[in-house]
């Protein structure tokens, strides 16, 4: 017991106190930071998912997988240690060099009263892997860890869709995955929300050219949130959700 004890001790409070203002680690990549009067043109092709245009001049976080490719060849683009990504547009994530990351942070996700009202305590979650590589769901699962610990603030994910108000989903949705992913969104009960989490996800990442994706749903069902990452960090994810829940 007193072994026990002094462990304790010894390893202090091990979750992140403030996960709204926790620091990141300088070698995070991400928000796109483009620096002006720089030449862009080496970066033309350098891309592997076509997240980064140059006509007009801009990076696409929801097709971003933050390899740094871009940032080695050029000298104009920099991805900084900004971990809050989250929008709950799909056009607010085409970053351009007149986009900051403050002024980002301030019109990227927006509180909607209904979703305040309903989810603002407590909002419970169904993951669905729809042909992800276990990259983001990884992540997804530190979510629940003793640093992160996101379950104090009511996000939890749950194992059945009947439980759940809302989808988290992962990975490009493949064909086989395609059916399953309807049925439990359709499982879920009304009034219910949905999440995308990862490049994958939300733009296909790097399988957005493969014959072997079924994307229909998403033509079908509106998003209620993008969460870009590749994959989606723990911190990442929790302040997406809590910036989406709270007033």
């Amino acid at each position: 017991m007193f072994d026990t004890l002094k462990s304790r001790i010894y390893q202090g409070s091990q979750f992140i106190k403030d996960i709204e203002n926790a620091p990141m680690r300088e070698q995070f990549r991400g928000f796109p930071k483009f620096n002006a009067g720089e030449d862009f043109s080496a970066c033309k092709d350098v891309c592997p998912t076509g997240a980064l245009s140059l006509e007009p001049l801009s990076i696409d976080m929801g097709k971003c997988t933050f390899c740094g490719a871009c940032e080695r060849v050029c000298k104009g683009i920099e991805l900084t240690n900004g971990y809050k990504l989250a929008s709950s547009s799909r056009e607010k994530l085409v970053i351009t060099p007149e986009v900051d990351y403050e002024n980002y942070l301030k019109s990227a996700v927006e509180v909607r009263e209904e979703i305040h009202k309903i989810f603002g305590r407590s909002i419970k979650f169904r993951q669905v892997s729809a042909g992800g590589c276990n990259g983001c769901e990884m992540e997804l699962n530190a979510c629940s860890n003793v640093n992160f610990d996101m379950g104090r603030y009511g996000i939890e994910f749950v194992a059945s869709p009947r439980h759940a108000d809302g989808i988290v989903i992962t990975g490009p949705i493949t064909e086989n995955m395609a059916y399953a992913l309807e049925d439990c969104y359709k499982s879920v009960p009304d009034p219910k929300v949905v999440v995308l989490c990862g490049a994958c996800a939300i733009s296909g990442g790097v399988f957005q050219e493969s014959e072997k994706l079924n994307r229909e749903f998403l033509e079908k069902y509106p998003i209620d949130l993008y969460i870009p990452g590749c994959p989606t960090h723990p911190l990442t994810f929790i302040n997406a959700v809590l910036s989406f829940i709270k007033k």
